[in-house]
């Protein structure tokens, strides 16, 4: 193993050839960017944002942590919101959780894995909130129910948000999704949480809900 990563600069260079190839100038357009979406995100290495959605660099705005969460008191988060919401002007924020998370199965197994506890503590809150339902079902399928049930708690903490709400109040238009990405298969679920503006939130988030709990009505009927 080189310690200067060597094979990262040779596959840098062999990656800048490509793309200029495809298209003549791309880096050179690249100076100004214009994305429409901001991607909120776990930082699993196995889910690279640009790729999942077919985008290139500089179309797709991009905030991860562990297990995809969205606190009020983290100001690294809320200043990638702040920014791409009133600075590049996205007209869609996305979260996006994924099958068979590291962060989520130690919150719903209370495991310990050091600092990141005290992180993992938000999607814990989650689990608990919840927890009568995740006993009622299989063990096997309840880490899959709690990925989908933090996505949609996030996507509420971004409409919760004094930018969102600015946003909103202004007219502009900004548009909060909630997905799931299974490494399973590639592919990505709506979780058709989908909110516009600041009267539907609470009805959006009931409804998802909802939706939720009935894909996994089959579950509850197996495991009693």
């Amino acid at each position: 193993m080189s310690t200067q990563l060597d094979e990262l600069f040779e596959n840098n260079r062999v990656w800048a050839r490509q793309t200029e190839a495809r298209s003549p100038g791309f880096f050179t357009r690249l100076q100004q960017q214009a994305p429409q979406y901001l991607w909120i995100g776990c930082a699993d290495s196995r889910v690279p944002a640009n790729e999942l959605v077919g985008l290139l660099p500089g179309e797709l705005f991009v905030h991860r942590n562990v297990a995809n969460v969205v606190v009020h008191s983290d100001l690294n988060c809320l200043s990638v919101i702040q920014f791409a919401v009133d600075q590049l002007k996205v007209q869609h924020v996305i979260v996006v959780g994924h099958s068979n998370c590291g962060g989520v199965r130690a919150a719903l197994e209370d495991t310990r894995v050091g600092l990141a506890d005290n992180w993992i503590r938000h999607v814990q809150d989650v689990r608990h909130r919840h927890q009568e339902w995740l006993d009622s079902l299989p063990r096997e399928r309840r880490l899959d129910a709690l990925v989908e049930l933090n996505v949609l708690e996030q996507v509420l903490h971004v409409c919760q948000t004094t930018i969102v709400q600015d946003a909103w109040a202004r007219g502009q238009q900004v548009v909060v999704h909630g997905w799931v990405y299974g490494l399973h298969n590639g592919l990505l679920q709506d979780l058709r949480m989908t909110i516009d503006q600041p009267e539907g939130v609470a009805a959006a988030y009931q409804e998802a809900l909802q939706r939720l709990r009935g894909r996994y009505a089959p579950c509850q009927a197996e495991a009693a």
